[in-house]
């Protein structure tokens, strides 16, 4: 990774939002090309993935780098006011063939998803994508949609938590591509 590459501020970091850089403290890894149909990056989120609605949008992504075997995807709102944040949504062992998951993918019967991926129970006890819902008058919050190349099938109980993952994704990913949105209530 280039030196201006590493010093990069990214687009989610802003006054605007309470909360810190959630990957500030990470192992520093190379990015690669994360789109949705549903959504420009660091724009309002659209009704369908707030809460009440539910549907996890459509993402695409492309570059990872050359030997990734599986993919995991998250949603996590670092500006929720727990002291830990909220995990929306994660998903992993995806295949390293897919490449993009439909809008709705990540509902409750976890129909979109494709073999051997392996859903975890998000903070609102649901394996389902839980949509964008900041408490009323708390301000902004940033959804960041994060898809990590990993070149291994991870080895993580199905009943672990989202922040195991994420423990687990620190050290055995190999590239980190992010995507957010922005909700308010």
């Amino acid at each position: 990774m280039t030196d201006s590459a590493r010093n990069h501020q990214p687009t989610y970091i802003s006054d605007r939002f309470p909360g810190p850089d959630p990957y500030a403290p990470l192992t520093d890894l190379p990015t690669f090309t994360l789109t949705s149909e549903d959504f420009a990056d660091g724009d309002r989120l659209p009704a369908a993935q707030l809460g009440g609605s539910d549907v996890s949008p459509q993402l695409s992504w492309s570059g990872a780098p050359e030997g990734t075997e599986t993919y995991a995807v998250t949603c996590y709102d670092p500006d929720a006011p727990t002291g830990a944040g909220y995990w929306h949504w994660a998903v992993f062992n995806i295949p390293a063939s897919v490449t993009s998951l439909a809008a709705g993918a990540g509902d409750s019967e976890l129909s979109g998803l494709p073999d051997g991926a392996v859903a975890l129970r998000g903070d609102s006890g649901s394996r389902g994508y839980y949509g964008a819902e900041p408490p009323a008058g708390h301000g902004p919050h940033r959804y960041l949609y994060v898809v990590h190349a990993v070149p291994t099938r991870l080895d993580i109980r199905d009943s672990s938590s989202p922040t195991i993952l994420g423990f687990s994704l620190n050290f055995q990913a190999s590239a980190r591509a992010i995507l957010w949105g922005w909700a308010e209530n």
